[in-house]
């Protein structure tokens, strides 16, 4: 009798384990496919890493993940965002309306014969952002066709590399993110991830930076967002056909170093900011950043992020001194570099992250400063 009892709870700790087993290589699968991501979704900076995606209670378990990888149908309802807008697609009692392009922040910088042409990006989107018959306003695409050169914040080769670097970087070879994190930021974190343990102990072998990263860029996915509407991503499909020049206003090392050069305070205040707002708050925030950005206005994104900043800040030095690293300096650097790329009689089109055009800071105020005058497109 004890031994049949003794066999079966062994068969029992044998289908735990197993089941165990499972949940850690997804998580440790999750884990790797977030990490290219990562790059993807936010090295290109097309918001800000801490404007928030939709938080989600805790990291959606294995059953969930097919939603991350899953592009929903136009028609499809994504929860706690967007849908079209009113009037784009679909009917009215007036009939037919025919879908139309986001209007986006698109701005036209010239000084002599020298021109520069600028639209801000979002990293993700909707599918009734880009009309197939016509992804963008014909200014935009004017301008495109123009344009011998695309300058986007990190070159497409570039991207391509940058898997090893995330893992070098930002990996640890034992669970170091404990270590590194007050107890109550942890705490908080691993309430966020009670849904799943296995992802919780694949995320305590990142640095707080990257542990920041995945977790927003998971409750991306898990929120029903899709890369392929992402704002690069609609530009090469539009641009490479025809011309196939891509440049990068950064080298892969320079985007890096925004991160891993953070201070330990930095990266806790980025991962701290995170998970901060309840998953209510911050799908209205990305509701909110996407209205803005198809309203097409540069200064009132950039007052909107900088009011959520000091909205979410836990120390207001540490995270003026974060936006300056991984927003500010990457402006002053930007604007830098397209000035050197432009050359008369030879527009360029730069895309870059919308919160890093408008505002007194941003790259379209320091273009003015270089000479530049700066209109909306």
């Amino acid at each position: 009798m004890a031994e049949a009892r003794a066999a079966r709870n062994r068969a029992r700790r044998s289908r735990e384990d197993a089941f165990g087993a499972v949940l850690a290589r997804r998580a440790r699968a999750c884990l790797r496919r977030l990490q290219v991501l990562v790059l993807t979704f936010l090295f290109t900076l097309a918001l800000d890493p801490r404007s928030g995606g939709p938080i989600s209670p805790a990291f959606a378990g294995p059953a969930a993940a097919p939603v991350a990888q899953a592009a929903p149908s136009p028609s499809a309802a994504i929860p706690g965002f967007h849908g079209p807008p009113p009037g784009f697609g679909g009917t009215t009692a007036s009939g037919h309306v025919r879908a139309e392009p986001a209007h986006m922040p698109f701005y036209v910088a010239t000084k002599g014969t020298t021109t520069i042409y600028l639209l801000g990006t979002l990293h993700v989107g909707d599918p009734y952002d880009y009309p197939q018959n016509q992804p963008f306003r014909p200014p935009i695409m004017a301008a495109l066709r123009a344009s011998p050169t695309l300058a986007l914040e990190i070159s497409p080769d570039d991207l391509l590399r940058s898997q090893d670097d995330v893992s070098k970087y930002g990996v640890c070879s034992y669970a170091c993110l404990p270590r590194l994190l007050p107890e109550a930021i942890m705490h908080k974190l691993a309430f966020r991830l009670r849904g799943n343990p296995a992802a919780l102990e694949e995320i305590k072998k990142t640095r707080p930076w990257l542990a920041a990263l995945l977790v927003e860029t998971y409750d991306s996915l898990a929120a029903g967002l899709q890369t392929e509407y992402g704002t690069e991503a609609q530009l090469e499909n539009v641009f490479l056909p025809t011309k196939g020049k891509i440049v990068g206003l950064e080298t892969l090392a320079e985007q890096m170093r925004a991160f891993t050069n953070l201070t330990l305070a930095e990266q806790r205040e980025m991962l701290a900011q995170d998970i901060a707002q309840t998953p209510t708050q911050n799908m209205d925030d990305v509701k909110t950043l996407h209205r803005l950005w198809r309203i097409g206005d540069a200064d009132a994104i950039a007052a909107w992020a900088s009011a959520k900043s000091e909205r979410l800040a836990r120390t207001l030095a540490v995270a003026q001194a974060l936006d300056n690293r991984i927003v500010y300096e990457r402006n002053r650097r930007f604007a830098v570099r397209m000035n050197a790329i432009a050359a008369p009689n030879r527009p360029i089109f730069v895309a870059i992250g919308a919160l890093h055009l408008g505002g007194p800071k941003g790259v379209l105020a320091l273009l003015r400063q270089r000479g530049f005058t700066v209109e909306p497109g």
